[in-house]
């Protein structure tokens, strides 16, 4: 497997030119996220896809999120083709990004870090958005996530979590926590693994997550002036429902994601 860790040269000298205009832009593009969660999403976060036909708040969502991804200079690619709702997504986890990544494919309830609640404005675009919130190391708090992700999917909504339960580094995949795919069993919905995936000329790019130790901010700032990325959505095949073998779903999850994330040979 090929694995670039860089995302640039040495010295790029179109860095500070990108903030010029990428810094702008993206607080022109806050305000509108503002408006489209106080106008339309506030008050259509129940609503859910019928017969195939996506409703115009997911649509919005949609547009939203590949406007962000362009403006950090990522082109957002599908590969595959996802189910229709409801379905539970699992995906790697390896930045904030990831959420927007999806995002601009499918428009999916997350579940999320109950920090991320308290965040100014970017808590409140969550909440907007339809975003569960768990606190980790609860297993009180996950018993309630569960059932709301069960509810959810119950009503129509597609559910997305990261079974990592937390963010990866250097292109490592952590191991799955199987108990999250309950949900699905519980709804009686399918499971679609989907491998997220930066990328420059076909080659996989790991640089554009988090580094060890680095801020949600300073993720931001770095990423702000970075080259352009293809930012790939990979919807891969389900995994067969398997009630007495969670492990069993989740290690092939994993390992379906895994290989889509591998460089393929030129």
């Amino acid at each position: 497997m090929s694995i670039d860790t860089t995302t640039a040269p040495d010295r790029d000298l179109l860095r500070p030119l990108r903030y010029l205009w990428r810094v702008p832009l993206l607080l022109l593009h806050i305000v509108l996220g503002i408006a489209l969660c106080s106008l339309i999403l506030s008050w259509n976060q129940h609503v859910a896809m019928k017969d195939g036909r996506e409703p115009f708040a997911h649509r919005m969502i949609r547009w939203w999120s590949r406007g962000l991804l362009r403006i950090f200079g990522l082109r957002s690619l599908r590969i595959g083709q996802p189910l229709r709702d409801p379905v539970l997504f699992v995906a790697n986890h390896t930045s904030w990004i990831d959420i927007v990544m999806l995002h601009s494919q499918r428009a999916v309830c997350f579940v999320a870090k109950a920090e991320i609640a308290g965040w100014p404005l970017v808590g409140w675009l969550a909440r907007s958005g339809g975003t569960i919130f768990h606190r980790r190391g609860n297993n009180h708090s996950l018993s309630a996530v569960m059932q709301v992700m069960v509810e959810r999917l119950r009503e129509g909504r597609s559910v997305a979590v990261f079974p990592e339960g937390g963010t990866g580094y250097n292109g490592v995949l952590k191991v799955f926590h199987a108990r999250i795919f309950q949900a699905a069993l519980d709804a009686t919905v399918p499971v679609q693994p989907v491998a997220l995936r930066f990328a420059r000329d076909g080659r996989r790019m790991i640089d554009a997550g988090f580094r060890e130790d680095e801020s949600f901010m300073h993720n931001i700032v770095r990423m702000l002036g970075e080259a352009p990325l293809d930012a790939e959505v990979h919807f891969l095949t389900p995994v067969p429902a398997t009630p007495d073998a969670r492990r069993h779903m989740a290690e092939l999850s994993r390992e379906r994601i895994a290989a889509a994330l591998e460089d393929r040979p030129g």
